[in-house]
């Protein structure tokens, strides 16, 4: 059975998506990722799939959704959460209930960045290289 993980942050349009994304790719079947947001804009930035498809990430099915969704009955039980907001940012970090095991991991929300295209373009590598980062690294705490 593959370990289901949510990342959630505010708007679940970037950070979380890219999780989710990154996640389903380099965990090889071994977990399922999931995203929401506890207020979601209700699109995936554009920046976020033009990013993972240049990083041959299937982007198929992603979509912003609320966090509620993964509280109804029938909902995949959760056996990690992260949430990937960036409280030096005073955004507003939703929080989890239950027992799966939870951390934090504040990334600046790409999708607040503002100047040229590049620059935004830029805002979202960095995410993404700090996320895939820390995937990573839970992915081999996970191996042992």
């Amino acid at each position: 059975m593959p370990f289901n993980v949510l990342f959630l942050c505010t708007g679940n349009s970037a950070r979380s998506i890219l999780a989710e994304a990154y996640l389903n790719t380099a965990g090889k079947g071994r977990f399922k990722a999931h995203s929401a947001g506890c207020k979601p804009g209700g699109r995936v930035n554009p920046l976020a799939i033009e990013l993972l498809e240049k990083s041959r990430i299937d982007t198929t099915g992603l979509r912003s959704k609320s966090w509620d969704e993964f509280a109804k009955p029938g909902a995949p039980k959760m056996d990690f959460v992260f949430a990937v907001c960036d409280n030096a940012a005073a955004e507003t970090c939703p929080v989890w209930p239950g027992r799966a095991a939870t951390g934090h991991w504040g990334i600046e929300d790409p999708a607040a960045a503002t100047g040229t295209d590049e620059t935004k373009r830029e805002a979202f590598r960095h995410a993404y290289t700090e996320l895939k980062a820390r995937i990573d690294s839970f992915i081999e705490k996970a191996r042992a």
